[in-house]
């Protein structure tokens, strides 16, 4: 060992429980764009998931190559015991994971050959009726055969936290058998406590990954466990949204709340666990899981998962290892949905950021749960709870919980909460309706609804009230099914009212004693959903664009979030112990609400998309969806955002593309498109290639790509949006569409835009027939300059009823 070398180790030896985990990317194509030129090696490269076999003797031995270099460089730098390699990455990057010491890691940035070394980020989890809302069941599954064939050998991979085997949901009794699908070849991991294999035929593969967490020192067996058990829920609620069995009845305390049914019900689940249930996740094990499931042959990858912010170490968003891989994964023809963030409403919290993602964002459907009280004199104040009436043509009275404690004593456990039935006295609650105050314990999750009505249930109550007296600005009050009458006054307003009716009802002695309890009221049944027209709507917490193109947060010549899909109060499978959601502890069925729910919408309707196309790229499938959204409600009025007043009210406002990308999905629409914007890994390259003040070498580094000398503007891109954040006088943006219908059409194209921006596309009409490209141009110009960004659309109507829509967003700057 060279002396320097000797340091290193020495170094590694006497700091090592200071060590962290860093991603480490080296010199060499990884596997999928690998083409050759190491002697000894075939190429390897790869445009699609069926192209890849991994048993081939040219991937198997290259791929061993790439390990065997990885452990020389480790080897020839440190001392063995001084570190400890985690992952090595050699089908979408090539690098590897390593727990070592920061002067480790400052070494192997010194190393010949080395090309980026990053500290691991955290990642965190972006946490039924919306089959009919999207009309799947009468004007898409027909199409393919029928609810039982939707989806069809289709696999989608998910990387979350896991999945509950034993759910109805994803159970193959009384389903017709699954066939063997041989191109698939991931492994099923075997339950160390039943040794049984997670998977049935449903599931068609199951692993976990966890080096980067353990090594971390975030891992904790009891409540993570080391499988792809989901210890959460989040896991299989996502994994039930894309792809569970159809039909299954949500029942939960005695009553049942419709049937659920994943978006592609007959489709594969692949499960990558990656994520946990306190931390939420470690780049390092996401990116394993990544490469595993492209790998192991996947066509379609749900991300319910985001970093905590754009990454800092790089000088843009769309190059990290996180993006990077699944730039290859796209190569490899595998479709990625990402959930946009839950950062909303507030501008530039996306948490997507690249073209080859396809970022979803969510919406709230037209279903919503609603309920009132009415007081005794008569006061009805509304509020929700997802529960049944208190007695009919009865009314009961109030009783305060901190007013009917034991002893005075045991204020310090906060009775009002209504968390421990213990501290209150069952003999004055019995027969009565329990009025609790909704505290700061609610909000950080150590106190829940549920256990209000366990507490309620237990001292004999006819039903309990929870009022909100203070409300954090974006705290967000969703409606919890429980067994018994209860509902919870969200208005602050009406909760003052209620509780100044009961303080004036109440008599009490010189002490402040309660004598009489005279307040009175009753609890109407709040467990049918209302049906609205003004759906979908921009969810508040839902996060908004402009993207942005690195962590100064300077915006992005891209349009993010891509598309709107339902995420607000998403009935679905829930593990048992599943301990994301306090109000679900113990139960099957969970309604759960964010952007993570609304990904897997997107990933199971692109799974039908695929089954019905099975040659589409990545970029069609991504097109397809975009160009067929929707900007209108089912009021045919246009689409609303969720937004906050200046009194942190919820308001509704105009949605923008930087709310909801192209709009919301329509999946009968997208199966027939008419028009598709193709994209393939060079034009991403080209992409990253041409975005201003972006470092070439990190684009090598991370891509092993280079750049040629004309690099053009990010616009160029051809996506099926066109956005320019800094107009100077007139752009001229070509676009590429491909005619994947099977008959010749004519489309004529028009434009319009805000404005502050004039707009004109060239030519006004052209003919494509089918399989054929055709060009045309959008040109932008500056009118004014106001600071803020002007929106507008093209659209493309053919001769034979197909509608091609993509937003433009642009905004004026002095030349």
């Amino acid at each position: 060992m060279k002396p320097a070398m000797m340091v290193f180790a020495l170094l590694g030896l006497v700091i090592y429980g200071n060590a962290e985990v860093y991603i480490v990317t080296v010199e060499g194509e990884p596997v999928v764009t690998y083409e050759g030129g190491i002697e000894g090696f075939a190429a390897t490269s790869v445009d699609s998931a069926e192209d890849m076999d991994i048993t081939s003797e040219s991937v198997t031995s290259y791929s061993l190559h790439l390990e065997k270099q990885h452990d020389i460089l480790l080897e020839s730098l440190f001392e063995a015991g001084t570190y400890k390699k985690l992952y090595s990455y050699r089908h979408l990057i090539n690098g590897f994971a390593i727990h070592g010491s920061p002067e480790q890691a400052e070494a192997l940035r010194r190393a010949p050959g080395v090309k980026y070394v990053e500290r691991d980020m955290k990642v965190r989890k972006l946490t039924t009726h919306t089959p009919q809302f999207l009309g799947l069941p009468t004007e898409v599954w027909p199409t393919g055969g029928g609810f039982d064939r939707a989806g069809e050998n289709i696999v989608i991979g998910l990387v979350d936290s896991g999945i509950y085997p034993h759910h109805p949901s994803f159970s193959t009794h009384n389903y017709p058998p699954y066939d063997p699908l041989p191109r698939y070849r991931g492994k099923c991991e075997i339950d160390a406590d039943t040794k049984h294999s997670f998977c049935n035929g449903k599931i068609i593969g199951a692993q976990h990954f966890a080096a980067a967490a353990i090594a971390a020192g975030a891992f904790n067996p009891a409540v993570d466990f080391a499988s792809p058990v989901d210890g959460d829920g989040h896991g299989s609620h996502t994994a039930a949204i894309a792809a569970g069995n159809n039909g299954i009845p949500v029942r939960l305390h005695g009553h049942e709340f419709g049937k659920a049914s994943g978006m592609a019900p007959r489709a594969r689940i692949a499960v990558y666990k990656a994520l946990y249930r306190l931390f939420g996740g470690f780049v390092a094990d996401v990116v394993a899981a990544i490469e595993q499931a492209v790998q192991d042959g996947v066509d379609i990858l749900n991300l319910s998962v985001g970093p905590n912010s754009p990454p800092t170490t790089t000088k843009t968003t769309f190059l990290n290892p996180f993006d990077a891989a699944l730039l290859s994964a796209v190569k490899a023809g595998v479709f990625v949905a990402q959930a946009a963030g839950n950062g909303g409403p507030f501008p530039k919290t996306l948490v997507s950021f690249s073209p080859w993602i396809t970022s979803v964002a969510a919406a709230v459907d037209d279903r919503r749960y609603k309920n009132h009280m009415t007081l005794g004199n008569g006061q009805t104040l509304p509020g929700i709870g997802l529960s049944p009436a208190t007695h009919w043509n009865r009314t009961f009275n109030l009783v305060a919980a901190n007013d009917v404690m034991l002893d005075s004593s045991l204020a310090k456990y906060s009775p009002g909460d209504c968390q421990r039935p213990e501290v209150l006295n069952k003999h004055k609650v019995e027969g009565n309706i329990l009025l609790c105050g909704y505290s700061f314990n609610f909000v950080v999750g150590s106190a829940s609804i549920k256990k209000v009505a366990e507490t309620a249930k237990i001292l004999g109550a006819a039903g309990f009230v929870l009022a909100v007296e203070n409300a954090s600005p974006g705290t967000k009050f969703d409606p919890v099914p429980v067994s018994m009458p209860g509902i919870v006054i969200t208005d602050v307003s009406k909760s003052m009212e209620l509780i100044n009716y009961y303080n004036s009802s109440t008599s009490r002695d010189w002490i402040g004693r309660v004598k009489d309890f005279n307040a009175t009221g009753s609890i109407a049944d709040g467990l049918a959903p209302e049906l609205h027209k003004s759906a979908p709507q921009v969810a508040v917490f839902s996060s908004r664009g402009p993207d942005v193109k690195d962590f100064s947060f300077q915006d992005a010549d891209l349009l993010k979030p891509d598309i709107l899909a339902p995420g607000y109060l998403i009935w679905a499978a829930w593990t048992p112990n599943g301990t994301d959601e306090a109000n679900y502890v113990g139960e099957g069925f969970a309604m759960v609400s964010g952007t993570s729910m609304a990904a897997p919408h997107i990933a199971g309707i692109a799974a039908l998309i695929k089954q019905h196309h099975p040659a589409w790229s990545p970029a069609a499938i991504k097109s397809a969806l975009m160009t067929t959204a929707s900007t209108l409600d089912k009021a045919g009025s246009p689409i609303l955002a969720q937004q906050y007043s200046g009194t942190d009210l919820l308001t509704l406002v105009p949605a923008t593309p930087f709310d909801y990308g192209s709009g919301a999905v329509d999946p009968a629409a997208a199966l027939d498109p008419g028009l598709v914007f193709d994209a393939g890994y060079e034009d991403y390259i080209r992409f990253l290639c041409s975005v201003p003040n972006i470092d070439h070498h990190e684009i090598m580094n991370l891509t092993s790509s280079a750049c040629n000398a004309s690099s053009g503007h990010p616009a160029d891109l051809n996506t099926p949006s066109i956005t320019i954040s800094h107009l100077k006088g007139t752009q001229t943006i070509k676009r590429s569409v491909t005619n994947v219908a099977d008959e010749t059409e004519t489309y004529v194209i028009t434009a319009r835009m805000s404005p502050e921006v004039a707009i004109e596309a060239n030519p006004p009409a052209m003919t494509i027939r089918p399989g054929a490209t055709r060009d045309f141009t959008v040109s932008l110009t500056a009118r004014s300059i106001t600071g803020s960004y002007s929106f507008g659309e093209v659209v493309m109507k053919g001769s034979r009823g197909h509608k091609v829509r993509i937003p433009v967003v642009a905004m004026g700057y002095y030349n």
